[in-house]
C-alpha cells in the first residue's frame, strides 16, 4: 500500500515511522525543510520509555514527487486543513483514501471539498507524541485507534486500512459511527488540550491538582451537553471519567497546544474548546468555561 502522512509533526511522524517498517512505500510531507532533509539523511528517531528506534520513511516537500497514493493520512492542523488538501491535491488520484486522525472541529467539512465523500475516513487516537528536534520524536502515550467511514458503511477498504495500522503497532477499531468518534476526541481534547497549553504542564500534570481536576470536568460536561444537543449522547460522568484516563496514559506528553504556545505557533483552540462554544451558542447551550478557556489561550498567542 502506497501512503502519504500530509503533516509530519510529531503524530504525523510517529504513524508514517512506524507504518514504514510495514509497508516499503510510506511518505511524510510537509513543509519543514530541515526535518525533511533529516529524516531524509538519517532516519526518524522514535524515543520510546525504554529504547530509541531508527525508521526510514521517505521525507518530502513536494507532493508532486510522489504522485497519487492509496491513503492520504491527514495530520496536519485542523486550521489549516483546506489549503493542506489543496497543495496536496498531486496525492489524490480518484480512488485515494483520505484518513483524517486530525484534532478539532470540521476537518471532514474541508476534507470533502477535495475527495469524494465516500472516500473518507474519519479516526480518533489516543497515542501522544512529542517532537524533540528535527527528524527526532518522542512517542509519550499509547492507546487505541478508532477509525469509520463518513459515509460509505459497506465498503471493505477500511478492513486493509485497518489490518495496516495493526501490523504497523497501532491497536485498531473500526467503528460504524463516525460521529461518535469525532466528538469523542473533541471532548478529549476539550478536557486536556488548553488546560496545559495555559498551564504549561504535561498531561498528567492536570490530574495532579484538585483545581484542575475540577476544570476538567467542568468544560467536559459543557462538551458533553454540547454534543446531546447535537445527537451524540454521551454520558457525561463516563466522559469525564475516560478523558483523565487518556491523560494518565499519555501522563508524559505536551499536547499539541502546548507544543504551540512553547514555540509561538497559532493554536487549534478555534477548532477545539472555541468549537464547543460555536456549536453552544446554536442550541443555546451554556458554554462559559469552554469560552474563558479559549480566550486565555488566544491571550496567551498574542502575548508571544
Amino acid at each position: 500500500m502506497k501512503i502519504a502522512v500530509i503533516g509530519a509533526g510529531a503524530m504525523g511522524s510517529l504513524y508514517g515511522g512506524y507504518l514504514s517498517k510495514v509497508s516499503d512505500e510510506v511518505y511524510l510531507v510537509d513543509v519543514w525543510q530541515q526535518h525533511v532533509d533529516s529524516i531524509n539523511a538519517e532516519g526518524l528517531s522514535i524515543q520510546e520509555k525504554d529504547k530509541n528506534i531508527v525508521v526510514n520513511p521517505r521525507a518530502v516537500s513536494s507532493a508532486e514527487s510522489v504522485g497519487y497514493v492509496d491513503l492520504a493520512i491527514v495530520f496536519v492542523k485542523s486550521i489549516i486543513t483546506g489549503s493542506a488538501l489543496e497543495k496536496n491535491a498531486a496525492l489524490l488520484g480518484p480512488d485515494t483514501i483520505v484518513l483524517s486522525l486530525q484534532n478539532g472541529y470540521g476537518n471532514i467539512e474541508q476534507i470533502a471539498e477535495y475527495v469524494k465523500i465516500d472516500n473518507i475516513i474519519a479516526g480518533t487516537t489516543a497515542h501522544g507524541a512529542t517532537m524533540l528536534a528535527p527528524a527526532h520524536i518522542k512517542h509519550a502515550g499509547i492507546g487505541e485507534t478508532h477509525i469509520g467511514w463518513v459515509q460509505n458503511k459497506n465498503d471493505d477498504r477500511i478492513d486493509g486500512i485497518a489490518e495496516i495500522l495493526q501490523k504497523a503497532g497501532f491497536e485498531t477499531v473500526v467503528s460504524d459511527n463516525v460521529m461518535e468518534l469525532i466528538w469523542s476526541k473533541l471532548i478529549i481534547n476539550v478536557g486536556i488540550n488548553a488546560l496545559t497549553a495555559i498551564l504549561k504542564v504535561q498531561n498528567g500534570g492536570l490530574l495532579k491538582q484538585q483545581e484542575t481536576r475540577i476544570l476538567m470536568r467542568m468544560a467536559i460536561l459543557e462538551a458533553v451537553n454540547v454534543a446531546k444537543s447535537a445527537g451524540i449522547d454521551f454520558n457525561g460522568e463516563e466522559m469525564v471519567n475516560k478523558v483523565m484516563d487518556v491523560a494518565f496514559a499519555t501522563e508524559e506528553n505536551k499536547s499539541s497546544m502546548l507544543q504551540d504556545i512553547l514555540n509561538n505557533r497559532k493554536t487549534e483552540i478555534d477548532t477545539i474548546n472555541g468549537a464547543i462554544v460555536k456549536e453552544g451558542q446554536k442550541y443555546s447551550v451554556d458554554t462559559t468555561v469552554n469560552l474563558v478557556l479559549t480566550n486565555l489561550v488566544k491571550a496567551l498567542e498574542k502575548s508571544v
